[in-house]
């Protein structure tokens, strides 16, 4: 017998439980080129693909630039008729023979596998994320959990070679009490990793929300049953299936909320695109009477069902992508757009180094100036979203970028980049140290700064060996 099957809820979880039923939904989901291909999909869906990029990537099947082996291919109705009207939307979804040009990338990105003391949990911060599903309704051709969604092999920290696993609840919950255990026997630290009560759990993997209501129930009842203030829901099915946000979704939420009034729920969503949320006509998009942008029916309902309880937040975040998101006027729409409707802007990412990212990733420097150019215009609390890429230490914010000469610094003569460590590992010992770099407008990753670290107060090259190439008004030979 499994873990998960020897786990028993309280009698106030399975009152929740009992009050839960599943909806019903028709994503409509199409599953691989190969349908594509035979015309194995509806007559006006037969055209997505044009007969020269099927027979291209098609050729490579079976290669080791396959790319469907990186990432399979998948989309919704929903989206697809979206994305008819919408070039960076099919480049989100479509395959394309550029994804393998270079497979170069980590094979565990953010060396995740380092902080896992349970199979899908990672618990490398103040919170923990859990690996709940395997698979969204549709998928992102540049998706961060590309080793997960492709169940690619990993290699664990003991040596071993398996593809990451799903949580188990039970596992999760015994970990958790037993975490906060120590943690309260301690004095509020944990003796070993110095961290606090975990008290904030985030639902990813995949996407939570192409689970049933009873299963995202269960996980809900039992991380509150543990201990757990606020559960995080980290979905982007508000763009690729809103009509999953139905009354029996609400009616789950309402009941859990009255069964825990104490914990909050915070909706992690994650559009990349104004075109994913508003309509959209040939002369752009449409407004209303009012002169405000027109949303997608669907999707408006959904956020104002969130929205209007008040114990449950949004929270918008989204990497920058070559080819979908990389210009100031759609962000400057989206960021503004977001906080209207009651979403608050969170963060934007720089590209992972997952495999084939140079397809995708955007140069730092450009990411930069893109997102603060977008910001131009927005009040303070709709330019609330910072520029954040993840490095092995921790979540890091690109917090400046020079745009002349550093006088008296060495290395400074093209400008500089700074980075902010935002969040540190364990007990966060190195948050809000800086790194500064000298310039370099091509480096997408951050190895694209090896040769030109400037002052490493984060560490985040000296963990690699990497010294300070500029110790004086001579660069070191």
């Amino acid at each position: 017998m499994s873990t998960v099957e020897k786990y028993l809820p309280s009698r106030r979880e399975q009152a929740f439980l009992d009050k839960v039923v599943n909806g019903k939904y028709d994503r409509q989901i199409i599953i691989g080129l190969a349908k594509f291909a035979r015309g194995d999909v509806p007559e006006d869906m037969r055209d997505f693909y044009s007969r020269e990029e099927l027979d291209q990537i098609l050729q490579l099947k079976g290669t080791p630039r396959d790319l469907e082996a990186r990432m399979p291919i998948k989309i919704t109705r929903h989206y697809y008729e979206q994305a008819l009207s919408s070039q960076p939307m099919q480049t989100l979804v479509k395959g394309s023979l550029r994804e393998t040009y270079h497979l170069d990338g980590a094979e565990d990105p953010g060396k995740q596998m380092t902080y896992s003391p349970r199979e899908g949990l990672i618990h490398k911060y103040e919170l923990g994320l859990l690996y709940v599903a395997s698979t969204c309704s549709a998928h992102c051709r540049f998706c961060y959990r590309e080793e997960l969604i492709g169940r690619k092999q990993i290699t664990r920290e003991d040596g071993t070679v398996a593809p990451k696993g799903l949580a188990q609840l039970g596992e999760i919950v015994e970990y958790i009490r037993g975490h906060n255990t120590l943690v309260a026997d301690n004095g509020g630290r944990h003796p070993e990793t110095g961290r606090e009560k975990l008290r904030e759990i985030l639902m990813s993997g995949g996407d939570p929300m192409v689970l049933g209501n009873k299963n995202l129930a269960a996980w809900l009842a039992g991380l509150a049953e543990a201990g757990v203030e606020n559960v995080r829901i980290g979905t982007k099915e508000l763009a690729f299936h809103p009509q999953r946000f139905d009354q029996t979704f609400f009616a789950m939420l309402d009941s859990f909320h009255e069964a825990y009034p104490e914990v909050s729920v915070r909706m992690m969503v994650h559009f990349n695109h104004p075109d994913e949320f508003l309509r959209k006509s040939p002369n752009g998009y449409i407004q209303n009477s009012d002169g405000r942008l027109e949303w997608i029916a669907e999707t408006r309902a959904a956020v104002t069902e969130l929205a209007r309880r008040d114990w449950i937040t949004i929270h918008n975040q989204a990497p920058i992508i070559r080819d979908i998101n990389d210009d100031a006027e759609s962000l400057r729409i989206m960021q503004r757009e977001m906080l209207r409707v009651g979403i608050e802007n969170h963060y934007f990412f720089c590209g992972r180094d997952i495999i084939g990212h140079k397809a995708f990733n955007v140069p730092i420097e450009r990411a930069w100036q893109v997102l603060n150019e977008s910001q131009k215009g927005l009040s303070g609390v709709e330019a609330h979203a910072r520029l954040s890429i993840t490095h092995y230490k921790g979540k890091t914010e690109v917090a400046a970028v020079t745009s002349e000469p550093v006088p008296g610094i060495p290395g400074g003569d093209e400008g500089v980049v700074i980075f902010k460590l935002l969040r540190s590992t364990a007990d966060a010992e190195d948050r809000c140290k800086v790194t500064i770099v000298g310039r370099n407008p091509d480096a997408i990753w951050f190895s694209g700064y090896d040769d030109r670290v400037i002052f490493d107060e984060a560490g985040l090259y000296s963990m690699y060996g990497i010294k300070p190439a500029f110790l004086g008004p001579a660069r070191l030979a």
